[in-house]
């Protein structure tokens, strides 16, 4: 792995790989294979033709997603200083991992990995490396219950000093806007003044889309919810939004370009605690 070294992972002493199950549709997994990965199983498959059928505009919004968080993580690292990162729902490994992307701009960038997902930690345990001078951690424990996952990063990350929140496609998962907040609120409110939010989530502004998502749904896989622009933007409140503010996903501070960004139903942030 060149200048980077293995790093040893959280995980239950039972074999996560023995939990996987493979017959039901994994938003992860889905998503991986949206991606181009190899990561996924027939049914996820299956499940990401068929959203793509009803919705083609998933493909761009999958590849926008990532470009954000590789623009986002840039800046918090590069421009603002933060050296430690909590990415919560972060999915299966792909090209330029949060903690890649970060350690690219600080090597002694500290990132701590958080996923509910049997698959997601076997492939963690054995992809996800640190530069020597930082550190990557992964933690199994589900978004529902952000003080278990408070206490996990502790012991990871110094709370006293600036954290960047990670929440890409994540909070979709939780249909509930109270329930929503209070999560977010709750995180938020451990983290040092300084800290970020980075968040994104899809929006409900394509009636292909939430068609797509409810088919999806309807399999009995973990439902998403698609809110409004507006109900993401809520979830800033109280926090210094970074320019541009909340908007879709290929206009947050895109690369030069003689064109015009694209558009995709996803709308993001990043935003300070002060």
């Amino acid at each position: 792995m060149g200048s980077e070294n293995r790093k040893f992972w959280d995980a239950p002493d039972d074999d996560p790989g023995g939990r996987i199950d493979t017959s039901i549709p994994h938003s992860a997994r889905i998503w991986n294979y949206w991606l181009g990965g190899k990561d996924n199983f027939p049914a996820d498959q299956q499940a990401g033709e068929e959203y793509a059928r009803t919705f083609p505009g998933i493909i761009p919004l999958a590849r926008a997603s990532r470009e954000f968080i590789g623009r986002a993580v840039t800046y918090l690292a590069a421009r603002k200083g933060i050296r430690q990162f909590l990415d919560i729902g972060t999915g299966l490994p792909t090209e330029n991992n949060t903690h890649q992307v970060a350690q690219r701009a600080a090597p002694d960038s500290r990132i701590v990995y958080v996923d509910n997902d049997p698959l997601v930690l076997v492939h963690a345990r054995a992809l996800l490396t640190s530069k020597p001078e930082g550190a990557a951690h992964y933690l199994e424990a589900d978004l529902h219950q952000p003080d278990q996952i408070l206490t996990g990063a502790r012991q990871h990350l110094d709370f006293t000093q600036p954290i960047a929140l990670m929440l890409m496609g994540i909070i979709g998962h939780v249909p509930h806007d109270t329930t929503a907040t209070r999560i977010i609120t709750t995180l938020i409110a451990a983290l040092p003044p300084g800290s970020y939010l980075a968040l994104y989530d899809g929006t409900s502004t394509d009636q292909a889309f939430l068609e797509a998502q409810q088919d999806y749904d309807d399999t009995g896989a973990d439902p998403y919810r698609l809110r409004s622009p507006d109900q993401i933007r809520a979830f800033f409140t109280g926090l210094q939004l970074v320019d541009p503010g909340v908007v879709p996903l290929p206009h947050w501070r895109p690369a030069p370009s003689p064109l015009p960004p694209g558009t995709v139903e996803a709308y993001c942030g990043v935003a300070r605690k002060p």
